[in-house]
Order: structure tokens, then sequence, then C-alpha cells
């Protein structure tokens, strides 16, 4: 019998001009709240992978990952049942548009990022001396 496991996602802190790229959700759960762009891993991808695929169809950025910001497990972290998200830290390139599930994309500066879905606020908030490294360098 095949064990029942949570659903693996990732999650992707980007930054983009000197800026945090968020989406609005285009579907529930929080549909219409701004969030991290990320999705659910498909079998046969690394997380990696998951996480560049994710963030180009959701902002039209590519991205180069940094950094594991880390882990994410609270099973109720999303209302659709228990997930897992491995969360990273990028830098965008190309067109900022948004696509697949965002209603829109927008760019905030770190001081003003609106209350999240999910536990988006707390991954940004973990990630948050490793996204002032990265704009210092910017």
């Amino acid at each position: 019998m095949k064990p029942q496991t949570p659903s693996l996602t990732v999650d992707t802190v980007i930054l983009f001009k000197n800026r945090l790229v968020l989406v609005k959700r285009k579907n529930p759960p929080y549909k219409g709240k701004f969030a991290l762009p990320g999705g659910f891993v498909e079998i046969g991808e690394s997380t990696e992978k998951a996480a560049v695929r994710e963030a180009f169809e959701e902002t039209g950025l590519s991205v180069d990952l940094i950094k594991l910001v880390g882990v994410y497990s609270d099973p109720n972290r999303d209302p659709r049942g228990h997930t897992v998200s491995v969360c990273y830290l990028a830098k965008g390139f190309g067109e900022l548009k948004a696509g697949s599930d965002a209603d829109s994309v927008d760019l905030f500066d770190l001081d003003s990022v609106p209350e999240l879905a999910f536990d988006h606020n707390k991954i940004i908030n973990d990630a948050k001396s490793d996204i002032n490294a990265v704009l210092s360098q910017m």
C-alpha cells in the first residue's frame, strides 16, 4: 500500500529591480490576495526546477536561484490540505507579466509588503537578512 503523504510545493522570493515580486492570486484559496510565486512540484521534477518553472509561469521572469530560504511544513499552512513547501530566494530577469494562476504581478519594497496568502509573510520575514544582503549588491 502506498503511504499517504503531504503534497510538495515550492515558493520563491524573487528580487527584481530592487523590489519583491508578488502575484495576486487568480484562484482559491486566497483568491485576490497577494502571494509569493509558487505551486506544486510535478512528478519527476526537482524542487529547483519547479521553482524556476513556477516563477516563469506566474511572473514571466527567468530566475537564478540564490539559496534555500527554508522548508515550511505546518499541516495547516494551506486550507486545501497538508502541503510542504520548499522555499527559495532568487533574482529575476526579463519582462514582468502575469501568467497562469496570477491575476496580476506587482513589485513591492520590503517595508511595504501587504498581508499575504498562506504563510508567505513568515517566509519573507525569515528571508529578510538574505534579501537585504542581495539588495545591497544589486
